[in-house]
């Protein structure tokens, strides 16, 4: 099979690796891609928003099935262009990317068919989006309703924050996908992301991970799009695991096929962990970045046949097979991000951080110049390391850190805490 990748991050990273492993990819290009990427597959400098352009070099290359990387492209209906090309694509449709694009409809969508989620309204205009927070207090949750690039939720722990958290995007800070505000509930508990593979009416689980939003140790500081993550989590029992499946994922599928709008990719649903169960606080249709890093890495089966069983409605006959041994991943990051940071810096000791047994590194925002590799972006690096506990993982993944020279970057020191702390109170 030839294959075509879109993306050009860490998570397309991870893909690209796993992708470029099966026996049966005969050919893997990767549009634009970065300078990992580059040793997995041939990088194609190909604008993924010039959706003409992307059919035609498939046409152009006899391309058997593209996989879309990242959910801007999605949700601009680059599936949709491509299947009336004739040409398979692994994502969802438009209309069914607008889990999503907007933040609204997967609510009205929980309402709908019954799923659990937290208490929230939608409004389109400053004064009645600050008369809801003055009703209901703080903590709350200011959310912009279309895509903002990770960026666009605030947890505003006091009424004063939320108050400029919605002057801010009803002024702008995130263009249209602010247009529309969302306000919800403040979720207690644990947050995990749960994946499962959609083929419009079947749903198969993966591997569950836990993310690491916030940009400092201790979970301090602003949201960014992920600062590090591992698989599995120890919060998601069997139990839960069910849970999870029959509450939420199924229903969104079934309401979703009900709208006539099936749902086919990757569903990652972003899970509260609450006394009162397991509830949806969002929905993103992709892989996550970095979650998708530490599944691929377990991930035993070959994932183009998953990603086939997807397009063509047979994950019924489908399971997937998983390695026992949890990875871990730690964001490498241009110091100044989520803000403002500096492009261009010169990174070293990549090669010799890779020697580390269970260590792999995949990149994200880097470009190669002159024999070099340069940060190209807010998340630059992702370091990740399996082993046979967390703790192990973890120890080999700040091990090739440590071997990394990069002056103008920096990290969390303490990613994967919880599940760390859960095997000291085992042992």
């Amino acid at each position: 099979m030839k294959i075509l990748l879109l993306g050009s991050g860490g998570r397309e990273h991870a893909l690209a690796w796993k992708i470029a492993a099966s026996p049966l990819v005969t050919k893997l290009w990767c549009a634009p891609g970065n300078a990992g990427i580059a040793r997995e597959a041939e990088c194609v400098g190909i604008d993924i928003a010039d959706h003409p352009a992307v059919i035609a070099f498939c046409q152009r290359e006899d391309v058997d099935l593209v996989v879309v990387g990242p959910e801007t492209p999605l949700a601009a209906g680059i599936v949709d262009d491509l299947s009336r090309a004739g040409i398979k694509a692994f994502g969802p449709s438009k209309q069914a990317a607008r889990l999503e694009g907007s933040k609204g409809f997967t609510k009205a969508l929980c309402t709908e068919f019954n799923i659990p989620t937290g208490a929230y309204g939608r409004f389109g205009k400053a004064a009645d989006a600050l008369a809801y927070v003055r009703k209901h207090g703080a903590p709350i949750v200011v959310k912009a309703d279309g895509l903002a690039a990770g960026k666009g939720v605030v947890v505003a722990m006091t009424l004063a924050e939320a108050e400029a958290a919605i002057a801010m995007m009803f002024d702008g800070a995130f263009g249209v996908a602010g247009a529309e505000v969302v306000i919800e509930e403040y979720l207690e508990g644990r947050e995990i992301s749960f994946f499962a593979l959609c083929d419009g009416e079947t749903a198969i689980a993966l591997a569950s991970a836990q993310d690491h939003k916030r940009v400092l140790d201790h979970d301090q500081g602003p949201n960014t799009g992920g600062m590090g993550a591992y698989s599995p989590t120890p919060f998601v029992t069997p139990a839960i695991h069910d849970q999870i499946m029959a509450d939420i994922i199924l229903p969104t599928v079934a309401g979703m096929k009900a709208r006539g709008t099936p749902f086919r990719g990757v569903l990652y649903a972003g899970v509260m962990l609450t006394a009162a169960g397991p509830k949806l606080f969002e929905y993103n249709v992709r892989f996550g970045d970095p979650e998708c890093q530490v599944l691929m890495l377990r991930m035993m089966s070959d994932v183009v046949p998953a990603m086939l069983a997807a397009c063509d409605g047979e994950l019924k006959h489908f399971d997937l097979r998983w390695f026992d041994e949890p990875a871990l991943t730690v964001v490498m990051a241009a110091k100044g991000y989520p803000g403002d940071y500096a492009k261009g810096t010169r990174i070293e000791g990549l090669e010799e951080a890779a020697q580390i047994e269970g260590v792999e590194i995949f990149q994200a925002g880097t470009i190669a110049k002159n024999g070099a590799i340069l940060a190209n972006g807010g998340r630059v690096l992702n370091v990740c390391a399996t082993g046979k506990t967390v703790v192990e993982a973890r120890q080999r993944a700040y091990a090739a850190i440590d071997r990394i020279k990069w002056p103008e970057g920096f990290c969390r020191r303490d990613i994967g805490w919880q599940a760390v702390e859960q095997e000291q109170r085992n042992d």
